[in-house]
C-alpha cells in the first residue's frame, strides 16, 4: 500500500517500482537502499531481493483507491526512469496518474537524460510535478537542461545532498528548490554558503525556495544528529512551495 511520508514537502508515498543502481555520487550513501534492506530482514512484501530493481504491478492500482486529494512523491524507494524499467511500464504508471487528476504526483529522477527522450511523443500531465536530483556541478547540474526540455506544469530541483558549490546555475522555467544536507553517520558536509549561493539565484528567478535540512552537519560545521541540526537557514525556516499548489 501507499505509505504515510515523513518527507517534510510531501505527503504519501507510492513505490509502483523498488530498487536503483547507483549512478553519481549522490547516490554513495542511499537512504532508500539502507531502508530497503531493513525491509527484506523484516520480510517486508516486495522487498525479498532487497535494492535489486523489481517492478510492481499489484502497486499500480492504490491511488485509484485514494478519494482523497493526496500529493504522492513516485518512487522514494527506486527511480522512475531507471534505465532497466521498459516505456510500457511507465506508460502504465503515467496512465493511473492521469486517472486520478485530484492527487498530485512528484517523480524526482537522477536520469534527466531520459526525461526527453520518453516525453517527447507523449504528454506530461497538469498533475505530475517533475524534478532531478542536483548535488553537484559534473552529474547534477546537467540534468536541469534535460528537465527543461520537458513541458511539466511545474519543474523542481531536489538539491540534496548538497555536496559542493554549484556555482552559476541557470533556473530559467525552473519553478521550486528543494535543498538539503545528508544524514546518517557517513554524512558529508554541507556549508552555509553553497545554500546561499542557491536561494539567491532561486530568489533572483522567482522560483520558491525550501530549506530541508541541514543534515548530519550542522551550519557551524559540527557533526551531530541531524535533529539536533534542525531546518532553519539564515535564522528562519523556508517551506516555499510553487505558485500553484496543492495545501499540504
Amino acid at each position: 500500500m501507499a505509505t504515510q511520508s515523513t518527507i517534510e514537502w510531501t505527503e504519501q508515498t507510492w513505490n509502483p517500482t523498488t530498487g536503483c543502481t547507483k549512478i553519481s555520487p549522490g547516490c554513495k550513501h542511499c537512504y532508500a537502499e539502507v531502508m530497503a534492506r531493513r525491509l527484506k530482514a523484516m520480510g517486508a512484501a516486495g522487498y525479498q531481493n532487497g535494492f535489486h530493481l523489481a517492478l510492481h504491478p499489484e502497486r499500480l492500482e492504490q491511488p485509484l483507491r485514494r478519494k482523497k486529494s493526496t500529493v504522492y512523491f513516485v518512487n522514494s524507494m527506486s527511480d522512475l526512469f531507471h534505465e532497466d524499467i521498459p516505456d510500457e511500464f511507465l506508460d502504465r504508471v503515467f496512465s493511473v496518474i492521469r486517472k486520478t487528476p485530484q492527487h498530485t504526483y512528484q517523480i524526482l529522477t537522477k536520469r534527466g537524460d531520459r526525461l526527453p527522450q520518453y516525453f517527447r511523443d507523449r504528454d506530461c500531465p497538469q498533475n505530475v510535478w517533475l524534478g532531478v536530483s542536483v548535488e553537484d556541478r559534473k552529474y547534477g547540474v546537467p540534468r536541469i537542461d534535460h528537465l527543461r526540455q520537458v513541458d511539466a506544469h511545474i519543474r523542481f530541483l531536489s538539491v540534496e545532498p548538497l555536496l559542493e558549490d554549484l556555482g552559476t546555475l541557470d533556473l530559467t522555467d525552473i519553478h521550486w528548490v528543494i535543498v538539503g544536507g545528508e544524514s546518517g553517520h557517513k554524512a558529508r558536509p554541507m556549508r552555509e554558503e553553497w545554500v546561499a549561493n542557491v536561494k539567491e539565484q532561486a530568489d533572483a528567478a522567482g522560483a520558491a525556495f525550501f530549506f530541508k535540512q541541514w543534515g548530519g552537519w550542522g551550519a557551524d560545521g559540527v557533526k551531530r544528529h541531524k535533529k539536533a541540526n534542525g531546518r532553519t537557514f539564515k535564522g528562519r525556516t523556508w517551506d516555499a512551495y510553487p505558485s500553484v499548489h496543492p495545501v499540504l
